[in-house]
């Protein structure tokens, strides 16, 4: 976090860190699999839905900032408002590539 820079995710920290460290494990579950060299089917199942699981978390970060973030910018307006909706439609447009 910058210095005297508020996060969106601030208010949804407890929930964004438990679901990043239960990804965590899934990878870590992943790299077992290879490791112990499991059926690649089921691996792709797992990386499958570690993936799944890391673009509901961005959704997640996604509406706190677009709640918090871009809200508050846009009460503010000026530059401020239309650098936050820009950052927010490059973030969506990143998304939606992955």
């Amino acid at each position: 976090m910058r210095r005297g820079h508020m996060t969106g995710h601030r208010t949804q920290r407890d929930d964004i860190i438990r679901r990043l460290r239960r990804i965590e494990g899934q990878v870590r579950g992943l790299q077992r699999m290879v490791d112990e060299e499991s059926y690649c089917i089921e691996i792709l199942t797992q990386v499958a839905a570690t993936n799944a699981a890391l673009q509901s978390c961005a959704v997640a970060l996604l509406d706190e900032h677009l709640a918090c973030c871009v809200t508050e910018a846009i009460v503010e307006g000026g530059e401020q408002a239309r650098t936050k909706v820009s950052e927010a439609s490059k973030a969506i447009a990143r998304l939606v590539r992955t």
